[in-house]
């Protein structure tokens, strides 16, 4: 697993959304296609629905600036973290404020990650995922 100096996780994608009136989640997805190559197709997978929904909350219940990161974790584990300027109107697992059809978005993620949280800093909200993942195995020769 790549890492930094000081031994923390370093961003496989590192990108401010800050200026887009609607999420680019097909260029979003493709980039997390290429930077998760190595790992098997269902993290992957697992992976581009993690970005999608919570850089839709973000855009839906948030307020710039908006970004998004990605590291790999020691253990083949996937971290996804979502941040965003609005501090007071944290995620909530199953209540939309968009109308009944929604809201069921945390359940997704929930559901794919290992956990999830947010954390609130001075000037924004960090909402994140880890996720499992497994390595593609070496292809042996017969």
């Amino acid at each position: 697993m790549p890492g930094s100096a000081e031994g923390r996780p370093e961003f496989i994608l590192n990108v401010d959304l800050t200026g887009g009136a609607a999420p680019p989640l097909r260029d979003l997805r493709h980039s997390v296609r290429r930077a998760l190559s190595h790992l098997h197709a269902d993290c992957v997978g697992d992976a581009e629905l993690l970005v999608t929904e919570l850089i839709s909350n973000a855009y839906d219940h948030g307020r710039p600036p908006i970004s998004f990161r990605m590291c790999e974790l020691p253990g083949s584990a996937l971290r996804i973290d979502v941040e965003d300027g609005d501090r007071a109107n944290l995620p909530r697992l199953g209540v939309s404020r968009l109308g009944g059809g929604r809201g069921r978005g945390l359940v997704l993620v929930k559901e794919l990650s290992r956990r999830w949280g947010c954390v609130v800093t001075a000037t924004s909200k960090i909402v994140w995922a880890e996720m499992n993942c497994r390595v593609l195995s070496p292809v042996r020769p017969a």
